[in-house]
Parts: C-alpha cells; structure tokens; sequence
C-alpha cells in the first residue's frame, strides 16, 4: 500500500527508512560523505550497508526505525512482561504492516497463545493468508479504507478483492473482529460513501463485528520530513464535528460501532 495519508511512512520500505532531523545532523558521523553542511545526499546511503552513521557514529539528527529480533527473543521479552497483562492486556502486533513478515508472525502468536497470552492483530488485511491466523489471535483489527475497488486502487496503489474476502471471512470465522474506517476527507468521507459502507457491513455476519471511524489526523507528516519524501496528501483538514456526523448515518443501520 502507498497511503498518501500514511502515519508511519519510514514502514512503506520494507527494508526500512533513515529518519533524519537535519538541524540536528554532524557532518562527521558519515564517513562517506553523504552528509554535508547538515544536509543528507541520501542517493550515497543507498550504496551503504555499514551504516556507521548510526551503529557507530551516532548522533541526535540521524535513526533507522527498525532492529532486527528473532522470535525466541521477542517470546522471551513477553514473557519477562508478564506481570503487565491484568485485566485482559496481551500483546498487539501492529506496524507498517506485520504480516509481511508472516511466518515469523505466525510462529510467535503460536507460542503466545500457548502460554495463554491475550493476542490481537493490526492488519491493512491483504495477506491472502491472513485466516491462518484467526485461530492464533484474540482480537483481529482490520483496515477497511474503501468499498470500491477502483478507487482503492487509484488511490492507494492497490485493489481491495483479497481485503474484502479476509474481511468475509472474519466475519463468519472469527468471534471478535473490529473493521476500521480511517475518515480521509475528499476520499471516503461523504455520506455516499457512510452509506456504501454500511451496506456492505450490514451483509456480514455482523453480530461478531465491531465497527470504529478513525478521523484523518497529520501526526505522521513531520515524519515524511524526516524520511526525506513530500508529504503528498493536501488539503486533508477534516471539518469539527464530521466524525459524529458520519457515525450517526452508520448507527441508522444498527451497526456495532465502538469508539477505542
């Protein structure tokens, strides 16, 4: 997916984004000569895979978002955390999104759910293996961005058939899922568009489903700053009030809408 609205850009690459604050940045800590006069040439990290910039040299103005962990690792974190699981908590996985990394992801939430740990999944759902995983998880957390398989396309660089048919098969499979719409003005915020969803809900097995509209916000734009990419959605002031009006046009359907 290539969401012009993404808060978490430095995910869009799979093998991950340096983030940079160039107010920040000293031009000693590349050896390379990629950083001059608090700029980044970042066409010379491309060939660098020491990376002393941030595994020697490290400075304020410069980070790789991501580290590398095995599974027996992160199981052996979970469990040292035990004691913060009262009242229901567990472990979410979220991202970017995780089941890019699916066998890893299913080997872990197979030996959380062994040692009786509360799972749950953030997922966009395009992983065509994604009901493997229904069985392993507590809570399933789905995306559900457009109805239409066009404009999800258009838009968001992909369609929606493989989401759709997750989403299906949630429905009838899995005892607690929650379907999230993310309220992107201009994308799917009209009352067409609440309308279009609703009727789509309303042919699920809806009693197992839980509905939640999330408001546009633009808490991740100052990282595609950081990323050095062009924060590409204009205009995306969603209007006071437009959230609460949305999900009255859903509860004339009698939908389960949650708010978290």
């Amino acid at each position: 997916m290539r969401c012009p609205w993404c808060s978490n850009p430095e995910g869009l690459s799979k093998d991950g984004t340096l983030m940079v604050d160039e107010g920040k940045l000293v031009d000693a800590v590349c050896p390379n000569g990629a950083i001059q006069n608090q700029k980044i040439d970042r066409s010379i990290c491309l060939s660098c895979h020491s990376r002393e910039c941030i595994t020697k040299n490290k400075n304020l103005g410069i980070r790789f978002p991501c580290q590398r962990y095995s599974v027996k690792s992160l199981i052996a974190e979970v469990q040292r955390a035990g004691s913060l699981f009262y009242d229901g908590g567990g472990v979410t996985l979220t991202g970017g999104e995780a089941t890019m990394q699916f066998e890893a992801v299913k080997e872990l939430l197979s030996a959380l759910k062994a040692s009786n740990i509360n799972t749950a999944l953030e997922t966009n759902g395009t992983h065509p293996r994604l009901p493997e995983l229904f069985p392993l998880l507590d809570t399933l957390i789905m995306d559900m961005k457009h109805y239409e398989p066009g404009i999800h396309q258009q838009v968001i660089g992909i369609g929606n058939s493989v989401i759709i048919g997750n989403i299906k098969k949630a429905a009838v499979e899995h005892a607690d899922t929650w379907l999230r719409i993310p309220l992107i003005p201009g994308f799917n915020d009209s009352d067409d568009d609440a309308h279009q969803f609703a009727n789509f809900f309303k042919q699920l097995s809806y009693e197992k489903v839980s509905i939640e509209v999330l408001a546009y916000h633009e808490f991740g734009k100052v990282k595609w700053n950081q990323c050095g990419m062009e924060y590409p959605f204009k205009n995306g002031c969603l209007s006071n009030g437009r959230r609460k009006e949305y999900t009255d046009i859903l509860k004339k359907y009698e939908l389960n809408l949650i708010h978290t």
